[in-house]
């Protein structure tokens, strides 16, 4: 992403995932003081089975074609999961190749059709957290729903969005973690260059959080949020995709107290404003993504 790791990914990634386990997880002493956090670079290479001089030359990018067998070991001892191990493995295959040209995320007419028929609060989001298309209870459930926002941006620096969340730590991260799974080798992609250039100047929480490099997947989930009307709501996340984006649902259980605060928020929705209702289609179907103010 242009910043000082972008020629050398692999190696930032296992210095980074190196810090992040401490000796006692890795069944070690922990030696007395310690200048820097986490394993040093010959613990791992011990643990791996590798010799030190090789490791180093990984983490310093003089060898970027490790084998998988010395990668599964490496994934072994800094306690990768599924998906920290397979991006790894991505990491080593990647090879240089020339600019892609992006086209344009756009919402196909039957997804504006959808989000029109949907009682639940429903968007389409595009790789980088931008919101491109919504219904009137997505914008009643957060008004940083709206097409044009960035779920990411909002997170991070509109205190609404963070009041709006119950565990903000946790969301942040895991939002961080996903953009960081999800940019994968497309580190020239402008979009993704612009917003983390954007929010490393802006954000000290994700300037500590993208240090970290990690990864995982942010697909389905349930999470509480508090909304200044109905109050707390537990609801239900799904993400599926469709064609180039993705439709996000939220639902709660049915019966449930927030079935009912979600109906009651539907009611005041529909009584109280009628800003949000051409929502779904401020946008001509198949347009290009409206970037965020």
């Amino acid at each position: 992403m242009k910043d000082e790791d972008s020629d050398n990914r692999l190696g930032s990634y296992l210095r980074a995932r190196r810090e992040l386990v401490s000796p006692a997880q890795a069944g070690l002493p922990s030696g007395g003081r310690r200048r820097v956090p986490g394993l040093r670079r010959e613990e791992v290479a011990l643990l791996a089975g590798i010799s030190p001089d090789y490791y180093l030359r990984l983490e310093r990018g003089r060898d970027k074609n490790p084998s998988p067998q010395v990668l599964e070991s490496l994934a072994r001892v800094l306690q990768l999961d599924d998906v920290e191990r397979t991006y790894l493995l991505g990491l080593a295959a990647a090879r240089p190749r020339a600019p892609r040209r992006k086209r344009p995320e756009r919402v196909p007419e039957r997804v504006h059709e959808l989000l029109a028929h949907l009682q639940i609060p429903a968007f389409v989001e595009g790789r980088a957290f931008d919101v491109l298309a919504s219904n009137p209870m997505a914008v009643a459930l957060s008004p940083r729903l709206r097409p044009g926002q960035n779920r990411l941006r909002s997170l991070l620096l509109d205190p609404e969005e963070q009041a709006f969340h119950q565990d903000w730590t946790k969301a942040t991260a895991d939002f961080v973690a996903a953009l960081r799974t999800t940019i994968g080798d497309d580190t020239d992609d402008p979009r993704f260059v612009e917003l983390v250039g954007e929010l490393a100047l802006s954000s000290e929480r994700f300037r500590t959080l993208w240090a970290r490099h990690d990864v995982r997947s942010l697909d389905g989930g349930t999470t509480t949020v508090h909304h200044p009307v109905v109050g707390e709501l537990r609801l239900h996340r799904d993400k599926l995709p469709i064609d180039d984006v993705i439709l996000v649902v939220y639902y709660p259980d049915k019966g449930s107290d927030s079935d009912e605060k979600l109906q009651l928020l539907a009611a005041l929705s529909h009584t109280g404003s009628t800003e949000s209702a051409g929502t779904a289609h401020d946008r001509p179907a198949d347009a290009p993504l409206r970037e965020a103010p």
